[in-house]
């Protein structure tokens, strides 16, 4: 079985590796058996060459598909993708380098513009031009079989040969995807800056619409209770010559207003940054969350993240300081919120479990529900919003949620201090 495996993976790596190498040998081919004008070489050539740039991005595509298949190495593709186009007053389109009449044709100028300019363009070219060397390394498998079938006399060599290579002639794959394809310095650099360029924005959006509900909060709230407190105070100042038992009955009224307000005032000011998560961390904050939560919730933890010093997963081996960065710790926070929220509203769940601990450099917190599942990460959406505040970070979230259940959301940053 590992010899029909490694035969198929083989030749699977040698198709993809001289596909290119195939299109200039029946480029060469035409140009020896066409007899006519003396230029009648280069139609075949030009064209050879046009399907070298169109199957450049398609060839690196599937190598490293068959890689990540094969071996479950997943090497990133580093292509830079267009800009956005914007509309003008004007009627034109404007695509950050120049305007054209419709949207269409403002993208389609957009997406020539940015894979004349990629570097990953030029890195694909350069791999198609080495990669036939492991190609016809991984091609050994399938040449001894043919010699056996062509060369009968030597058959047996052919298939002893055959079967020897299979199971290692397709590893060379990885090797050479790996150092020819994955993104240089400068890509990642440039795919860094776009990607916390992208962070910033959905940062100062989210920020806008958090001032925003905060406005509308205390404007449909808090505001409107004191601004009937006050007319109920005038009211009673106006009552208390002339009916003092209705001014009395007023100011309990009003009295009951003051203690509406400031417990409304005082959920706002825990929905915007909890006070038990400055003076406790998160830990703390989240357990008290999970005790005001309809659902039953258990929290799990080894770890002490607050602002105390202690030993270290209930081991003696030191005392340090495990408190985290408070922006950290309330995206953290607001992000077990949502999901308990979400596994309340969406998955009618009845008990959910949260561990809270850490690997090598990575603070964890994991949540499960008993609901009915069907959750996902889609754009623009909560769970989006909630991976895109983690990324800040460098932070992920990862969501398995199939029909029926249970959902499982892990949420991980980056913490070299723990």
């Amino acid at each position: 079985m590992q010899i029909l495996t490694g035969f198929v993976r083989s030749c699977a790596v040698a198709f993809v590796a001289l596909l290119v190498p195939a299109v200039w040998a029946g480029a060469a081919t035409v140009c020896c058996w066409w007899r006519g004008s003396p230029w009648s070489w280069f139609a075949p050539l030009l064209w050879a060459a046009v399907l070298t740039l169109l199957l450049t991005r398609p060839v690196g595509r599937l190598f490293r598909a068959l890689v990540r298949r094969f071996s479950g190495t997943d090497i990133p593709a580093g292509y830079r993708e267009p800009g956005p186009v914007t509309k003008l007053s004007t009627g034109y389109w404007w695509n950050g380098h120049s305007y054209a009449k419709t949207r269409e044709r403002a993208q389609e100028e957009q997406r020539w513009r940015t894979w004349l300019t990629d570097p990953a363009v030029r890195r694909d070219l350069f791999f198609v031009a080495v990669i036939p060397f492991a190609g016809l390394v991984a091609a050994v498998p399938g040449a001894a079989l043919v010699l056996a079938v062509v060369l009968r006399g030597w058959w047996l060599t052919g298939i002893a040969v055959a079967a020897a290579a299979a199971p290692f002639a397709w590893r060379v794959a990885e090797p050479a995807a790996v150092r020819f394809l994955r993104p240089s310095p400068a890509m990642r650099l440039a795919e860094r800056v776009d990607e916390l360029t992208a962070q910033r924005a959905d940062t100062t959006v989210a920020q806008a619409a958090e001032i925003r509900r905060i406005e509308r909060d205390l404007h449909d709230g808090a505001q409107a209770r004191l601004v009937a407190l006050g007319l109920s105070l005038a009211t009673a100042e106006r009552l208390m010559k002339t009916d003092p038992d209705k001014a009395a009955a007023v100011l309990r009224e009003a009295r009951t207003g003051a203690a509406s307000s400031l417990s409304e005032l005082r959920e706002l000011v825990r929905g915007i940054s909890p006070p038990l998560l400055h003076e406790r961390g998160l830990i703390d904050a989240v357990r008290a969350f999970a005790m005001d939560s309809p659902l039953e919730t258990t929290v799990h933890t080894e770890l002490r993240l607050s602002g105390d010093t202690g030993p270290v997963g209930g081991s003696a081996l030191g005392r340090r300081r495990l408190r985290l960065d408070l922006p950290i710790e309330s995206a953290l926070y607001f992000g077990v919120a949502e999901l308990l929220t979400n596994a309340v509203k969406h998955a009618h769940a009845g008990r959910a479990t949260i561990a809270i601990s850490r690997d090598d450099t990575n603070l964890v917190v994991e949540l499960q529900d008993d609901g009915r599942g069907g959750a996902s990460v889609a754009p623009g959406g909560g769970l989006d919003g909630l991976r895109r505040r983690l990324a800040v970070f460098d932070g992920t979230l990862e969501v398995t949620s199939p029909a029926g259940g249970p959902t499982r959301a892990r949420m991980t940053v980056p913490c070299e201090s723990l």
